[in-house]
């Protein structure tokens, strides 16, 4: 199944940013492609908590995600769109970091807010706090495709890998892992993450990520790593898609998740112990 990875370097005007991402959907599905993932904050990258409060929408009125239904149903394709930044209806006005699995025919087929927050000081200059201005989900996404079985996730979730192990034991052969990755971090975990979570669980990991310098009218600039990467259940890389926006196809095989898992049943090897006290 032809399958494509979107790079992009969204800035914080989501308009602009759709315009970007519909051509590239477009060109993805014009080479084949059946499944096309975007990354994380496809609408917005934004350092700036008031500029995201003027210009970031409800999910009912969200323009990027009305728009990539229309496309998806027009297209006829699957479409991950990594996550959106939403407004919610929190008293504390709080975002949701919130991801998308768009059916064929335009509908939401799932969606899942991130659960772990990007609170770190990766470096001096670097300094997240994600949990200040998006809420932490509470649910463990699963949804049944054509393809295979499909677990969603975000980001920061990768280093937690209980959460891919329930997903997989819960019936998941493809994992989604949209990010918008730290290049200080990502240099060092983000593939060594990225094929543990494949290798561990006998999954495909599917990682569309933003790349590059992120324009911005308000806020500090922000730069994220790229390297979009497609993993195997066998935990080799089958695509790396380098610092540049675009797309990047492969073929995905149905059949490789069960042979990963014939050959390391680890999924099914669970044992209870004792301790540590």
């Amino acid at each position: 199944m032809k399958t494509a990875l979107i790079q992009l370097c969204s800035g914080d005007d989501p308009q602009a940013n759709l315009a970007v991402t519909s051509e590239f959907v477009a060109e993805a599905a014009g080479q084949g492609a059946e499944f096309v993932l975007t990354p994380e904050v496809t609408n917005i990258i934004s350092g700036s908590r008031t500029h995201q409060q003027d210009v970031l929408q409800h999910q009912d009125d969200d323009l990027t995600l009305a728009g990539l239904r229309a496309q998806a149903a027009d297209l006829g394709i699957w479409l991950s769109i990594g996550s959106l930044a939403l407004k919610t209806n929190d008293a504390d006005g709080r975002f949701a970091n919130r991801s998308f699995l768009i059916a064929p025919d335009g509908s939401i087929k799932a969606w899942y807010d991130k659960i772990h927050m990007f609170d770190v000081q990766v470096t001096p200059e670097e300094t997240h706090r994600e949990s200040a201005g998006y809420r932490p989900g509470k649910r463990a996404v699963v949804a049944d495709t054509l393809f295979g079985r499909v677990g969603l996730s975000i980001c920061y979730d990768v280093r937690f890998g209980y959460l891919y192990r329930s997903l997989a034991q819960a019936g998941a052969e493809i994992l989604t892992i949209p990010a918008a990755f730290s290049p200080a971090t990502g240099k060092h975990h983000w593939q060594p993450l990225l094929q543990a979570r494949a290798i561990e669980t006998g999954s495909y990991v599917l990682a569309a990520a933003q790349t590059g310098t992120h324009a911005t009218t308000r806020g500090p600039k922000r730069q994220t790593y790229g390297h979009s990467m497609a993993i195997s259940p066998w935990g080799e890389v089958l695509l790396d898609a380098g610092t540049e926006p675009g797309i990047h196809i492969f073929d995905m095989d149905a059949t490789a998740v069960a042979s990963a898992r014939r050959k390391v049943p680890a999924l099914t090897h669970d044992r209870r112990f004792d301790g540590p006290e």
